[in-house]
């Protein structure tokens, strides 16, 4: 199954107080390498947003069929100086199956007792 994630972050004050020159090259050195790393399981695209709502400033869709990559994606941009050091902060978080419900209905017209093997815990 494909997951789909939206994941919502604030850049800070901090952030925005750095030239440009050193925000990209914080994003060279401590969040591409991460993605990078994850890239063949994770995709990501990034949008900002800042001038559409007061919420959130950025949010990114990431895709993946592995869920354990994905949560391993995340802890890896938390031992970042990036969120660490107080740059960036994250918020709300979406997740949803793609055509989860036809996944459903095949396992319905396999009997009461099919389970979802991507819910099992085995």
């Amino acid at each position: 199954m494909k997951y789909g994630i939206v994941l919502t972050y604030t850049v800070t004050e901090r952030w925005l107080a750095l030239s440009r020159e050193q925000r990209n090259a914080m994003r060279a050195a401590h969040l591409e390498p991460v993605f990078a790393a994850y890239a063949d399981r994770v995709t990501a695209r990034f949008f900002d947003a800042e001038a559409f709502t007061g919420r959130v400033s950025d949010f990114a869709v990431l895709e993946t069929e592995d869920l354990g990559a994905y949560y391993f994606l995340v802890e890896a941009l938390r031992d970042t100086p990036v969120i660490s050091e107080g740059y960036l902060t994250f918020a709300d978080i979406f997740l949803g199956v793609e055509d989860g419900f036809q996944a459903y209905e095949q396992a319905l017209s396999h009997g009461s007792e099919a389970r979802c093997s991507w819910m099992r815990s085995d």
